[in-house]
Formats: C-alpha cells, sequence, structure tokens
C-alpha cells in the first residue's frame, strides 16, 4: 500500500506538477514527508494541512481537489493501522465523497479508498454500509471489465455476509465464484479458505444450537487442507496460510482434541512470525486466538497473560497493575478488545470472581456502544445487538448468583436494567432521533428508507432484477450515508436513560398491573416479575426438551383444525406451558402486561391453559383470558413513558379492500366495516377506493386506523407486507407515514409475525405502523378466519364504544365470543378468537372515562350555583 501510493504520488506530481499552485504542491509535500516517516505524531501534520485546505476559502481546481483526496486516503490507511478505526473511517469517507461530488479521476478510488472503507465497515459491524460499498465497486467492475477487482468485491462481499452471520449466502456466492470464474491456483486457495470458515461457523452454532449441522468435522477439515495444498509455496499467502491453521485449531478446540489444536496452532504462530511485517492489529488478534486455545483447556493463567498482551499491543501507553483492567478512557471502537474483555470476564467467572467479571463485562459494553454509535441501518443494528444479548445473558446470571449469595436486591435491579437495554434497542433509538431530528435529518433518513425499500422490491424480481437500478439506488444511499453521518456527528450521539425503577412500581401500582418481562437467551429464559413493589427474577431451561413444547403450543395454531382434532394435547401442552412461562398464581390485581422475548413472540398467552380438564367444550376450558386482561409491550420503557395527552374524540379511518369476485375475497369484511359503522363514525374506503394513497393522504386525521385486508408476515428472502387495493406494501415503506393514531388496527393475517430477532422481536407489518408513530396497536399472530375475525371485532368495538380502554375491550371481546351462543363450538377453538393480542398502555378506560365526566358534572353545578362564567384551568382526564 505505501509503495503504490507513494508511487502514484511521484506519477500524479510529474503529470500535473508543471504548472500547480502553491497549495497543491504543499499537500503532496506533507503527504511525501509522512509516507517516509509515517507515526501517530505525524498524523497531526496531515490533519494540519487537511484543516488548512479547507480554512482556505479560494476556489479549488480539480487538481487541489484531488491531492486532498489522496491526502484523506493515505490518513485512513495509518490511522487504522495506528488502531484509530473511527477516524480512518472518516477520512475514507471524506475522500469518497469528495471524489464523488467533483468528478475526479486519474486515481484508483476503489483501491485505496472503497475496499479499506468496506473493510472498515465490516470490522466495525456496519454490514449494510460494507456491503453498498462493495457492490458498488463490483458493478463498477464488471462495467470496466476488471477481473482482479470483481475478485476482490466477491471475496470482500462474502466476508461482510460471513461477518453478518449471513453464512449461507457466504458459501452459496463462494461456491458459485469457485465454479463459474477463472481463478489462479492461489484465488482459489483463498475461496476455499473462506468456504472453510463459513462452514466452521455453521459447525460451531450449530453446537450450540443443538441443531444439526450440514457441514460435518471432516468436510470442514478437507475444506482447509484443500486449500493449504493450494495455497503452499505462494510467499504472498502466508497469511491465508495460517489462517488455515489457526482455524483448524479451532476446529479440533470444538471436539477437545487439544494436542492436535495446540499443533496447528503452532505452525499458524510459525507463520506469522516469519512475516516482516507485523500488523499491530493481526499480532493483538493472534494473542487472542491463544488466548481463548489456552481457556479451552483450562490454563487461565496463561491465556489472562496472552490477554495482558492484546492490552499492550492496541491500547497506547497502557501499563499493568496486578489483577486491573484497562482504564476506559483509553478505550475506543475495536472488536479484538470487545473479544479480550468478554474472555478475560469468562476467566473471573470460573475463577469464582463475579464483580470482576461484571467489570470486564461493563467495559465491553463500553465499547459496544462506541460502536453502536457508528451505525446508519437498522439491519446493522439489529445483528450487533445479538452479540450485545449473549454478553447480557452471561451478566444476568452472574447478578442471580450474587442475589442469592448477598440478598441485595439491586443485583435485580442491576439485572433488568441491562436486560431492559436490549429490548426493541433499534425502534427505541429511531424513535428518539425522529422525535429530536432536525428537518434536514428526518429527510435524510426518509429518502434513505426510500432507497432501502427500493433495493428490496428490486431484489424479489430475482433474475429478472435491474442490476443498474439497484446499483444508482445503492450509490443513493452511500450519498445520503455519508451526508447523514455529517449531521449526526455534529449533533452527538442520545442515550435512552435507565428504567426509574420506582416510578416504575408506583404506575404499576396506580393501575392495578403486574408485569412480566422476559429475557430469552442461548442457555436460559429468564422472568423479571413485578408485583407489590418488588422484583423477582426466575428461569427456566432453553433446552430442547422445553423448546420443544413450546413450539408444540405454537404449532397448534398453524392451521384452524389443529386444536379440534386434538383438544386434549391442546389442553395438556397449554398447562404444560403456562406452568413454563412462570405466571402468577394468585395476585390482587388483574391486569397482566408482558414484554415477550425471543419465541414467547408468537405466543398468545391468552390461550393458555390454567387448569386442565378433560372437557372438549371450548367455551368451558380455563384459560389466562378468564383471570387477567392482557396487554403486551415492546419495553418497559414504552410502558413508563407513555405520554399522558388528551384523548381526542374517537373516529376511523377504514381501509376495506374485499377483494370481491378475486381469490382473494373477504366475503365478511363489510359486515367487519358495517359493525364499526354503527359504533363510530369515520370515513370508509372500499373496493377500489381502498388504496394506499387514500390510506396515507387520510390516515392523519383519524384517531382509530383500521385495516381489514391480507397480509404476510414474508420469509427470509421477503419482507412482510400488507396488501391494499392497489398494490402490497412492504413493512419498511410504513416507517415514513405521517400518523399519529390512538389505535391501528390490524384486521388481517399474520400482522404480528415476521422474521424474528431476540433483541428487536418480529419483523412485522405491525413493527412497521409502531416505527410510524403508533402507540397503541391490535393485530393478529397466525392466519385468521374472516367470519370469526368480524364477530371478534363486532364485540371489541361495541366495548370500546361504551368507554372502555382498547385493553379492557380486547379482553371482554373475547370472553364474550366464548360465551356467544350463536358461535359453534368448534368455532370456539382458542384458534379463532386468541389470535389478536394487544400492544400498548394498559389503564382502565371505563373507570377514568366515568370519573372524568363526574368531575365535570361536579365543577360545572358549582358553576351554576356561584355565577361563575369561567374556569382558568381544567385539568382533563385520560379518555380510553
Amino acid at each position: 500500500m505505501i509503495k503504490k501510493t507513494l508511487f502514484f504520488l511521484l506519477l500524479t506530481i510529474t503529470v500535473l506538477g508543471q504548472n500547480t499552485q502553491s497549495l497543491e504542491d504543499s499537500i503532496y509535500q506533507v503527504i511525501d514527508g509522512f509516507v517516509k516517516h509515517p507515526s501517530v505524531e505525524a498524523l497531526i501534520k496531515l490533519n494540519q494541512m487537511d484543516r488548512r485546505f479547507w480554512n482556505d476559502k479560494q476556489p479549488k481546481t480539480k487538481e487541489e481537489l484531488l491531492a486532498i483526496v489522496i491526502l484523506n486516503c493515505n490518513k485512513g490507511y495509518y490511522e487504522s493501522q495506528f488502531g484509530k478505526n473511527r477516524e480512518a473511517t472518516e477520512s475514507y469517507e471524506k475522500a469518497w465523497q469528495l471524489f464523488q461530488k467533483n468528478k475526479l479521476s486519474h486515481y484508483d478510488i476503489v483501491e485505496f479508498c472503497l475496499k479499506p472503507l468496506g473493510n472498515l465497515y465490516t470490522v466495525q459491524g456496519d454490514y449494510d454500509n460494507a456491503e453498498n460499498i462493495i457492490k458498488q465497486y463490483y458493478y463498477s467492475a464488471i462495467k470496466e471489465k476488471n477481473q482482479s477487482q470483481k475478485i476482490a468485491a466477491i471475496l470482500n462481499l462474502s466476508n461482510v455476509y460471513q461477518s453478518a452471520g449471513k453464512t449461507d449466502l457466504a458459501i452459496d456466492l463462494v461456491r458459485k465464484t469457485i465454479q463459474t470464474e477463472k481463478l489462479s491456483k492461489t484465488q482459489k486457495g483463498i475461496f476455499v479458505t473462506n468456504l472453510g470458515n463459513n462452514y466452521l461457523l455453521n459447525y460451531k452454532k450449530a453446537l450450540v444450537t443443538q441443531s444439526q449441522n450440514p457441514s460435518g468435522f471432516k468436510k470442514i477439515e478437507q475444506t482447509y487442507l484443500y486449500a493449504i495444498q493450494l495455497l503452499q509455496g505462494d510467499k504472498t499467502q502466508s497469511e491465508t496460510l495460517g489462517n488455515c491453521y489457526r482455524n483448524l485449531a479451532s476446529l479440533y478446540v470444538q471436539e477437545r482434541h487439544y494436542d492436535k489444536a495446540n499443533d496447528y496452532f503452532a505452525e499458524a504462530k510459525k507463520l506469522f512470525f516469519a512475516t516482516v511485517n507485523r500488523d499491530p492489529r493481526k499480532l493483538a488478534k493472534l494473542y487472542y486466538e491463544e488466548a481463548v486455545l489456552l481457556f479451552e483447556q483450562q490454563k487461565r493463567k496463561e491465556a489472562s497473560a496472552l490477554i495482558e498482551s492484546v492490552f499492550s499491543t492496541l491500547i497506547p501507553k497502557y501499563s499493568n497493575t496486578k489483577n486491573s483492567l484497562p482504564n476506559q478512557k483509553s478505550l475506543y471502537a475495536e472488536t479484538i478488545l470487545l473479544d479480550a474483555f468478554d474472555l478475560q470476564a469468562a476467566i473471573y467467572s470460573q475463577e469464582n470472581q463475579p464483580k470482576k467479571a461484571l467489570e470486564a463485562y461493563g467495559l465491553a459494553f463500553y465499547i459496544e456502544d462506541l460502536f453502536a454509535n457508528l451505525l446508519i441501518y437498522e439491519n446493522s443494528k439489529i445483528i450487533t445487538q445479538t452479540r450485545v444479548r449473549t454478553r447480557t445473558e452471561k451478566c444476568i446470571a452472574l447478578y442471580d448468583v450474587l442475589y442469592k449469595k448477598e440478598h441485595k436486591q439491586a443485583y435485580i435491579e442491576s439485572a433488568f436494567q441491562l436486560a431492559e437495554k436490549t429490548k426493541s434497542t433499534v425502534l427505541k433509538d429511531y424513535l428518539l432521533k425522529t422525535k429530536t431530528a432536525s428537518r434536514a435529518e428526518k429527510l435524510h433518513l426518509e429518502q434513505l428508507q426510500n432507497w432501502t425499500v427500493e433495493i428490496a422490491k428490486e431484489q424479489q424480481k430475482g433474475d429478472s432484477a435491474d442490476i443498474v437500478k439497484i446499483n444508482k439506488a445503492i450509490e443513493k444511499q452511500n450519498e445520503l450515508v455519508l451526508s447523514l453521518k455529517k449531521i449526526e456527528s455534529e449533533k452527538g450521539a442520545t442515550e435512552a436513560p435507565e428504567i426509574n425503577i420506582q416510578n416504575l412500581f408506583t404506575k404499576l401500582k396506580d393501575e392495578g398491573v403486574v408485569l412480566l418481562n422476559y429475557f430469552s437467551g442461548s442457555e436460559k429464559t429468564y422472568c423479571f416479575t413485578f408485583e407489590n413493589s418488588t422484583i423477582q427474577l426466575k428461569s427456566f431451561s432453553n433446552d430442547k426438551e422445553t423448546t420443544t413444547k413450546i413450539w408444540k403450543f405454537i404449532d397448534y395454531f398453524k392451521d384452524a383444525d389443529a386444536i379440534v382434532n386434538d383438544v386434549k394435547g391442546y389442553s395438556q401442552t397449554g398447562k404444560i406451558v403456562y406452568d413454563i412461562l412462570q405466571l402468577p398464581r394468585k395476585t390482587d390485581f388483574k391486569k397482566l402486561l408482558i414484554i415477550p422475548d425471543g419465541i414467547l413472540n408468537f405466543v398468545s398467552f391468552e390461550a393458555l391453559i390454567t387448569k386442565e380438564s378433560t372437557t372438549t367444550n371450548f367455551a368451558k376450558m380455563h384459560y389466562l383470558v378468564q383471570d387477567y386482561a392482557i396487554g403486551y409491550n415492546n419495553s418497559v420503557a414504552f410502558y413508563l413513558n407513555e405520554i399522558e395527552i388528551e384523548k381526542p374524540r374517537k373516529n376511523v379511518l377504514g381501509v376495506f379492500p374485499v377483494f370481491e369476485k378475486t381469490d382473494d375475497a373477504l366475503s365478511f369484511s363489510k359486515k367487519e366495516m358495517a359493525s364499526i359503522k354503527r359504533n363510530f363514525e369515520g370515513r370508509f374506503f372500499e373496493n377500489e377506493q381502498a388504496t394506499f394513497d387514500h390510506f396515507k393522504s387520510n390516515a392523519s386525521s383519524y384517531s382509530i386506523l383500521h385495516l381489514s385486508t391480507h397480509a404476510s408476515s414474508g420469509d427470509v428472502e421477503t419482507a412482510a407486507s400488507i396488501k391494499f387495493y392497489d398494490q402490497d406494501i412492504l413493512y419498511p415503506e410504513l416507517y415514513s407515514l405521517k400518523i399519529n393514531p390512538d389505535l391501528v388496527v390490524l384486521s388481517a393475517c399474520e400482522t404480528g409475525v415476521g422474521k424474528l430477532y431476540k433483541s428487536e422481536g418480529a419483523m412485522s407489518v405491525a413493527r412497521g405502523f409502531q416505527f410510524a408513530g403508533a402507540r397503541n396497536l391490535l393485530f393478529s399472530l397466525w392466519k385468521v378466519n374472516d367470519f370469526t375475525t368480524s364477530v371478534f371485532m363486532d364485540y371489541f368495538y361495541k366495548y370500546c364504544n361504551k368507554g372502555e380502554s382498547y385493553f379492557e375491550a380486547n379482553q371482554k371481546a373475547k370472553l364474550d365470543f366464548l360465551e356467544d351462543k350463536t358461535i359453534s363450538n368448534t368455532k370456539k377453538s382458542p384458534y379463532y378468537w386468541s389470535a389478536f393480542v394487544y400492544y400498548g398502555g394498559v389503564e382502565s378506560g371505563a373507570e377514568t372515562f366515568n370519573y372524568g365526566y363526574l368531575i365535570f358534572g361536579f365543577i360545572a353545578v358549582i358553576g351554576l350555583l356561584l355565577g361563575f362564567t369561567r374556569f382558568k384551568k381544567w385539568k382533563k382526564y385520560k379518555k380510553s
């Protein structure tokens, strides 16, 4: 890199140097001096030159602009070498933005800017940005028929997929490349190594989840041995060859064949130290991997010594004090440091030092927050949360140990705060950001989301997708991201505050609510139960047996006949799952607020069986909904921080495509609409009038938005969507809706179902409306029946019209459904009445409603008696 850059600088100066201005000359002079003697101190001169360039307000020539691009590329390269990854990213981004904006040329921007920038994004967990940058120079390489850059792009893209956990995508890409591209022996060896890396990741994942793995031990070993065969003899590939040996060592560790693992790692070390250029970051990574190997062999002291070497290598001016950890102020966004702290915490845990372990994990969380502040895309933030949750689970377990030992409630509270921090982080961040964002930032976010949807829709076309169109959209995304990062860096990071436990207790007591907050880890699911101003921490195993029982209950709702054909089995399973989930048995409160997690997002708690019976009469079975009015929320923060607003007069915007005379016809949808009209005023679009544009242009004027239509939960490739008369709308398209409704009712199939992430829940249509600002939602967890949905909705809206809260109306509608003598026993199966779940506030509507009017009447009477004609202040109580 150094030689290539220096050569090009000399070439550039030779070609352009005859009539250059002094500013351009001075830039190249500073770069030349730095390249000869690079150091952290010398970086200051590059930064000074960069500032001097922009402080000079004179118009810049293209030659001068190109010079400052080259300066920033060199600055970025050395900043990354010195562990300043954030600064390096900013330097490369600045260079790329200047190069694009000013349409510069005569510089290999792909080699010296885009490739290292994509790699930095990958290291930082900014996978969407990495993918976009790589795809951009991939399409450019195809257009220019640059085979070497095309191959490099494919390899880097496979690395992004691998790092993001999309190993199947990475494997498909690498296999296709090996089969279709003309690769040299060395190139093939590199791709085979990459293939082995993905096989190994799948293998490790299968061991953790106890699932079947298509890549067996022998297959992985043979893949690496074949790669070694292809790479041996090529001195330029000693690093890749060393990686093969290191990964073979890791493979044998999984099988606890430590002698073989040690032999392979010794071979890797020999190759590494034979190289002249030892990158500090790569050296630190070698120390870390050896520390892992030793830790697995219970050699904790030796492992800790190597972790010290990681700190010494990566942290400037680090000094080791006995049994102490680095100062937080010296840390920066670096994945190797993150891994080192996690490993050190694991060592402390094994050494029975839970408080030291929590201290190490705390430093890892700090670094994780630094990474989070670098991310823009929703998907990258969600993937990062997976790593956060693994650490959170370990911390909760440590706090549980300390609580059982010392009986201090503060430990349970700390565990809860960590668990809460992982709940719907992306949704919370988005809502906070849009609330405080400037007009320019909001516009950037909206445009970025629009381009994301544009790409997703085009990619769904498969082989017929327009590559040029996708590439153009990616270019626009990249421009917006760079601009958005600049806006956000000037504004500074915003962070949601911790939950005020005392305020939470007060609110729960005032509203008569028992709160269950679940955290689903890899080993256990924890449940924080808030009741009578106390917190209890309970847990159950996530072993295969327990998980199978929960899935068995969920599977009863896959089709209408499953429960009817096995009533006894449903009753038994419903009671088993009720016991597993450790729900409250006896309580003075009759409201239950549940914050689900993991697969519990797909459980309708109302339909759980509290007492097993032999009856086949569904109305006589014992359901949890009979004991509690049940509501859900994504996060305790959403419940605690509900804004007390003046309730508008209820009116409904209804969307009823009906789809008459088609295979999609919803014959009872009109009956549902008629029922709502009897209870509330509003505007109702049906048939061809039920378009997305009509909905979008009217939605902000109504307190209740009711959509009776079809929806899809999507799949791995396709996002969840909702169907209007004229088009299907993907859930991310809903983010930018200008709405502030009191309630959104999604009377359609699977509107709460989508690709599941433990940190965020399902990527569903309901989530789209939450991003748009919907506070309260009623949506379905499975395919709903047209007729029974219309009956349920009739009951629901009648109770809403009587002044009941949405929360209570949901429970009472279900109980009335079960008591309705006009509905057959078959149709009273939980499949038909428990699909709809309510997310939102859990206040009592009827009580508050009546109390408000009682006060109003009392004051009015006093006013008439005393002759008052006006009141200065009137406090309105919250109505449902």
